[in-house]
């Protein structure tokens, strides 16, 4: 928790759920590099807490984006689990259980643990939160301490794509799944000013698969948890909160890396249009 006297100065960016399209949370984040506003606390969920981690970490914009290139490569999330799918088929046989997931989750642990392993969440260089949800009791979990790699692997869990990951003791699944943008974290800690980036899901104009159906219905839920947050954090009014929903003029789906040099740019232009009234709220401070 932050000291009362650092509070108005305090910084908080919040980058919300949205797998690929949270590359965008990279171009808020170049624009508050190019003004020279300093970020002093992170907070990511889901998609979004790959690049809360390298903002807290310290890295440039462009070390920011080698890195995404490297852990989102399509290719890492397209191999499926053979077993996994005779499990979905054939539960009784193969054993089917709570830790079903259809994407083989090797590859992408392999390149979290070539940026991000052995490193703690308490390495950071600034306070970092990363958001997950507890599988069994459906509780927002926040988490602060420990392996890097864990808590991103646990926050980028989404139901039946990749198997929920366990830390602490805890199940934990996509913290979408409790809150898509948790604001309330950056409120918590005492955050003056809050940048928050929120993501709609798109919704499927054909269901044609079990995984195309559930990521529907993935989306609808994300979509109403968003907008319900946004209206309850501007009544609240606890902290100056910005929120910032970029508006992408073509459809992104879950594993188009190949869409990240415009979905950053589509992220710095959402941002800019807030850059007047940041640097008037500093100027007050």
């Amino acid at each position: 928790m932050l000291k009362d006297s650092d509070r108005k100065n305090c910084l908080a960016i919040v980058i919300g759920s949205g797998s690929v399209k949270c590359a965008a949370g990279l171009g808020m984040y170049k624009v508050l590099q190019r003004e020279g506003i300093q970020v002093d606390l992170a907070v990511g969920c889901s998609g979004g807490s790959l690049i809360a981690t390298a903002i807290a970490m310290g890295y440039s914009a462009a070390e920011i984006e080698e890195m995404m290139l490297t852990i989102w490569r399509r290719e890492l999330l397209s191999k499926i689990y053979f077993r996994s799918l005779l499990r979905l088929v054939l539960p009784r046989w193969f054993g089917f259980n709570e830790r079903f997931g259809l994407i083989d989750d090797r590859p992408i642990m392999n390149s979290l643990q070539e940026v991000f392993g052995g490193i703690s969440i308490e390495d950071t260089l600034m306070p970092l939160f990363l958001m997950a949800t507890d599988l069994w009791s459906g509780e927002k979990v926040v988490l602060d301490r420990g392996s890097l790699v864990d808590a991103i692997r646990a926050s980028i869990a989404s139901p039946i794509v990749f198997r929920p990951w366990r830390v602490d003791g805890r199940l934990l699944i996509d913290g979408a799944m409790s809150d898509p943008l948790p604001v309330d974290v950056a409120i918590r800690e005492g955050a003056g000013v809050i940048m928050a980036m929120g993501f709609e899901s798109p919704y499927h104009a054909r269901l044609s698969s079990i995984l195309s159906i559930v990521l529907q219905m993935s989306s609808i839920a994300n979509n109403n948890l968003l907008r319900a947050s946004f209206a309850f954090y501007n009544l609240a009014h606890h902290a100056e909160i910005i929120p910032i929903v970029p508006q992408f003029k073509q459809r992104i789906d879950f594993a188009d890396t190949h869409l990240i040099p415009y979905i950053i740019e589509e992220g710095e232009r959402a941002a800019e249009e807030h850059v007047p009234y940041l640097k008037c709220l500093f100027q007050k401070a």
